[in-house]
C-alpha cells in the first residue's frame, strides 16, 4: 500500500500535506502506527477486545452520537471550592 499525491496546479506544500494526512488518515494509517507504537501484550488485547464487544453500540448507548452533538469543553455545575486556587 503506497499513498501517493501529485501536485496540483498552484497548490502549496501545506496543502498537500493536508492532503496527505487526510489520506492517511482515511486508510487507518495514523491508527495503525499509534497502535504499534508501543507493545501490547496478547492477555491485553484479549482483554481490550472482551471488554469492547461487551459495550453495546455508540448508537445505543445513552449520551452516544445518536444525532446530538456532544457537550464542548469546560466543567459542568458549579465551581470547586478549597484547594489551591487563585489566593483568595
Amino acid at each position: 500500500m503506497a499513498i501517493r499525491i501529485k501536485a496540483r496546479a498552484g497548490e502549496t506544500a501545506e496543502q498537500m500535506l493536508r492532503r496527505f494526512k487526510k489520506l492517511c488518515e482515511k486508510e487507518g494509517l495514523t491508527k495503525e502506527l499509534k497502535k504499534r507504537a508501543h507493545y501490547e501484550k496478547p492477555s491485553e488485547k484479549k482483554r481490550r477486545e472482551a471488554i469492547r464487544a461487551a459495550r453495546p453500540p455508540m448508537a445505543v448507548r445513552p449520551g452516544g452520537r445518536a444525532g446530538a452533538a456532544p457537550a464542548r469543553g469546560g466543567r459542568s455545575g458549579p465551581p470547586a471550592r478549597g484547594g489551591r486556587g487563585r489566593g483568595e
